[in-house]
Parts: C-alpha cells; structure tokens; sequence
C-alpha cells in the first residue's frame, strides 16, 4: 500500500503503523507545521558568463553610450531557494518525562478524525474542571494500534500534580501517567488535514537516518484541535526511540 493510496491526515500514519511499527508513516501529517511541509528546491538563476565578448557594432553606426555606472542596474530577482525536506524539519532529541494525567481511551475510524479526537480531548477537559483539578499543559493524543477498519487512541490533560487516590470520575475517565522516554520532536503548523505532509518528511527523515521507532507517538496540540480538519492548529509530534 502506498502512501498516496492511505487516508488523509494523522489515520494515514496509523495504517501504516498497523503493518510496520518501525517506520513512522505519513499521519495522515509538522513544518507549515504556518507548517511544516516537503517542498520543492526552487534554484537561482545561472549568474551571467563572465569574459562574455560584447557584439560588434554595425558598421557606420555611432558607437553605444557609456552605462552610467551609478543607476542600478534591471537585474531579474529570484526566490531564495526553499528548504529541504530535513530543514524543515526541525527536528531534535529530547527526553520526554511522564506526567499525571486524565485520561480517556477510544477508536476512531479513518473519516474525520479530528472529529473524533476534539471530542475526547473535550470530554477529559470537562472531567478535570467537575474533579476541581488543575490542568498543566497542553492536550495530549497518543496513538498505538491500528487496522485497515480505524485506529486506537488515548486522549490525555496534563495534572499539576497527581490526583488523590480516592478521586471518582465518569465517563470512561481514569487517572494515568503520560509517556516517557527518548523521543524526536517534531512541528507541524497549519492545516489538521494536512499533516499528512509533515508525516511524509517525517518517515522520509527516519529513513535517512536508520532510526527505529517504537509503535506509538504523540501529538501535543499547544492551539485549539477543532472538530473541522481545515482548521489551523500548531501540533508537535513526538516520535518515541528504541
């Protein structure tokens, strides 16, 4: 199954996640990124041949006036050449520590899955403010499992501190510990459906660098994941290490 054949957005990943965990697919993903994406190399036009012989002046015709070497001169002006796919990256080591979290775990189907994963991160919010709890930081998906019919999730709010033991909650939501250990990060700026793209760089970037992933990854949302694909929104993805 190719890339182009695999759904759009962070499920394009997920299904390929499902056949392979040691490549990171294209999510369905950045830089924008607004984000991050593969662009292609724009290059300069060639400078002009130096020692270039000027062309003989007709006979009986006046000679050219001398160029006034103070004007500027009408020179053709180029795009700066486009970073590469692993520039715009961006990417770098970091050490990723557990946190105290709610959590709430479900399946998505590979349509509209910010739809989905709004909806969770929405119901987890709502149980941290009923709970009289104090969010810190950013909302949390972590992605695992996937088949050819949807994808497995848990969406996760970051706790100041861990809640008490005897804390009731509804709704399918638990107490828990985010993930930890030795993870690449990575930006995607700007379209939910259009991560895909930045997934693509990403799974190109591992490739080149023979690096091994474990199966599963994280996307923080540092702005608002709306229900509607289209919309803008800041994510970085963590890749997790073997």
């Amino acid at each position: 199954m190719s890339f182009s054949d695999e759904p759009r957005g962070v499920i394009s990943v997920l299904r390929r996640l499902a056949s392979n965990w040691r490549v990171v697919l294209a999510l369905a993903v950045l830089l924008g990124l607004g984000g991050i994406y593969v662009k292609k190399k724009l290059f300069p036009a060639p400078p002009p041949m130096e020692n270039a012989q000027p062309a003989e002046t007709p006979s009986g015709a006046p000679p050219a006036a001398p160029q006034d070497k103070s004007a500027p001169e009408n020179e053709t002006k180029t795009e700066p050449p486009a970073e590469s796919p692993e520039q715009s990256i961006a990417s770098q080591i970091i050490e990723v520590s557990a946190k105290p979290v709610l959590v709430t775990s479900g399946d998505g189907k590979w349509e509209e899955p910010a739809k989905t994963l709004s909806a969770a991160i929405a119901k987890v919010a709502a149980a941290v403010s009923r709970a009289g709890l104090t969010a810190s930081g950013h909302p949390l998906v972590v992605f695992s499992k996937a088949d050819d019919s949807g994808f497995h999730f848990e969406a996760m709010i970051p706790l100041a501190k861990a809640p008490d033991a005897k804390i009731k909650l509804a709704d399918g939501v638990e107490t828990g510990s985010s993930p930890a250990g030795k993870a690449l990060k990575f930006e995607h700026r700007g379209s939910y459906e259009e991560i895909e793209s930045t997934y693509e760089a990403i799974t190109a970037y591992l490739d080149e660098k023979g690096l091994d992933s474990e199966n599963k990854f994280i996307e923080e949302y540092l702005t608002d994941l709306n229900a509607n694909d289209d919309a803008n929104v800041d994510v970085d993805i963590y890749v997790f290490l073997k």
